[in-house]
């Protein structure tokens, strides 16, 4: 039996009939299934319709999950590009990837990745937009990204100065133009939006509005901030779009029946308390996932997943073998069940963690926290709390800092949370939001704990509640237990190893666009 699946491109409506992606259906293919990786820079979960979200239209992910599985509890490694993505690529934790561990840095050669594991087996691969990144690959002996060759010559005119030039779909038609007909491949589309920055008041001169806008209680409720998600959701529909025109290409060249396709972030949205923090905001993410090999029908996972699953995931729906040091779990189980909710009884938590992110401090120390993440509770263990989680406030001398070339202008202070109408309008009207503030801002405790089915944005921390002892307890035990067999620095007492990698780069605007990340080879930090 055939299903069709209608998917949004550009405003029109584009219905294909399709076989229902089910095992049986892989068995009849005479290669291995095509998969489409695609990967926002920045976007939090519940942030798309599929989720319920009015605000944030993405008809394309929507019909991609009503096609397959749609993932209510997937969560990245890290709540920081370049780590987050280095996970993805090697099926480990940070704490297991030395310097690729830790933001912008190198990505040592000894890390096999699935990706060229892939091309080993006969896939044709390629990648748009944003691959690994920020960091230094090359000085760690890589000939290119370590997620594959690049397609990013063709660029196109969009629609406001935030959006990236890369003509995403275009490169994509490149490639598949260059892949011989008896390969699969594997694609990575990296769309370098919702990333900042936006152009400000994009999203209502584009015709979004408030109404069913939900703002997480950590930040104020204000017709700024407002604004500024608006301007956001307008990035994840030019994201969803871009996913659409590829699918039609599929579907013309006759490949869209045999392609696995995924759609994720790789870490939460850039406004306070979100990204480069392990609370939900920051590490809880968006997936879903349908193709051959996957049982799907408007299923929904609640499984507690990691992006580190995928390695593992992607290599058997290859049947491709297993690279060496893949700590995730593969989601075989769950894509090949016929059930919806928990379905996999093994996954009981997933964990998280964070080191260094950007020059937030003189010392380029960075902010080291670890997370172990259950269906009710949120753990979270912070190795330096006597630090900024945020990063300094400003110097009370500006120009003590202004001749290091090397160092980011320190103006507002807290350099972790990107700059924004919204970070400044809370540093601005601190005092009329004093407990919004705090959270994103404020020092924190050594350890903090969350309700997150009474709490989801991790507002309340329970860890000095008495009757909360002993949970706290338990998830703390957990976690270091688990950290301890990984091999975590942070468990052996050698942990400030990861503030003595060098950081390459400043992240300065580059024509108004995403392309911005810009390195310096030549610099790195002595280690101590």
């Amino acid at each position: 039996m055939k299903k069709t699946i209608t998917i949004f491109v550009l405003g029109s409506l584009l219905a294909l009939t399709i076989h229902p992606p089910t095992l049986s259906a892989q068995t009849k293919t005479k290669r291995p299934p095509n998969i489409l990786f695609a990967i926002a820079d920045d976007q939090s979960y519940p942030h798309a319709s599929a989720y319920g979200q009015v605000t944030f239209q993405t008809p394309v992910f929507d019909s991609i999950a009503a096609m397959g599985i749609l993932f209510n509890n997937a969560f990245v490694a890290a709540p920081q590009c370049s780590p987050s993505r280095a996970a993805i690529l090697t099926g480990r934790n940070i704490w297991q990837l030395e310097e690729a561990g830790t933001h912008s840095s190198y990505f040592p050669k000894k890390f096999p990745v699935f990706t060229n594991a892939l091309e080993g087996a006969g896939y044709f691969i390629g990648f748009t937009g944003k691959p690994w990144g920020p960091g230094n690959f090359k000085d760690a002996g890589w000939q290119r990204n370590p997620v594959g060759p690049e397609y990013n010559s063709k660029k196109l005119s969009p629609p406001t100065s935030g959006i990236s030039k890369t003509d995403y779909a275009g490169n994509f038609k490149t490639f598949l133009s260059e892949k011989p007909a008896d390969k699969p491949f594997f694609f990575w589309y990296g769309g370098q939006e919702p990333h900042r920055d936006y152009e400000e008041g994009s999203g209502a001169a584009a015709g979004l509005n408030g109404k069913g806008l939900t703002i997480p209680g950590f930040l104020p409720n204000s017709n700024r901030v407002q604004n500024d998600l608006l301007d956001y959701a307008l990035e994840i529909e030019w994201f969803d779009k871009q996913l659409g025109k590829m699918l039609q290409m599929l579907a013309a060249v006759g490949e869209l029946e045999n392609t696995i396709v995924v759609v994720t972030a790789d870490n939460g949205m850039p406004f306070p308390y979100a990204k480069a923090n392990l609370q939900e905001f920051g590490v809880h993410v968006p997936l879903a996932m349908c193709g051959p090999g996957i049982k799907g029908n408007h299923r929904k996972a609640d499984d507690l997943v990691s992006l580190v699953d995928l390695a593992p995931t992607f290599l058997d729906l290859a049947n491709v073998k297993h690279i060496a040091g893949i700590t995730g779990k593969t989601l075989m189980p769950i894509l090949t069940s016929n059930k919806s909710g928990l379905i996999d009884a093994d996954r009981k938590y997933v964990l998280t963690g964070r080191e260094r992110h950007t020059h937030a401090r003189p010392d380029n120390t960075g902010y080291p926290a670890r997370s172990i993440r259950t269906q009710d509770y949120l753990f979270i263990e912070n190795f330096k709390p006597e630090r900024w989680p945020a990063g300094d406030p400003p110097p009370a001398v500006q120009a003590s800092i202004e001749g290091d070339k090397n160092m980011k202008p320190i103006v507002e202070g807290y350099e972790d949370i990107d700059g924004s109408p919204t970070k400044s309008f809370m540093i601005k009207n601190q005092t009329s939001w004093p407990d919004q503030f705090k959270l994103g801002f404020s020092r924190r405790s050594s350890f903090e704990l969350y309700d997150i089915k009474n709490d989801p944005w991790c507002l309340h921390d329970l860890s000095g509640r008495t009757d909360m002892k002993a949970v706290l307890n338990k998830l703390k035990k957990e976690l270091e237990n688990n950290l301890l067999a990984q091999g975590d620095p942070r468990m052996t007492g050698t942990g400030d190893v990861f503030d003595s990698y060098p950081r390459f780069g400043l992240m300065r605007p580059f024509d108004g666009f995403k392309e911005r990340e810009k390195y310096n080879p030549a610099f790195s930090i002595p280690k101590k």
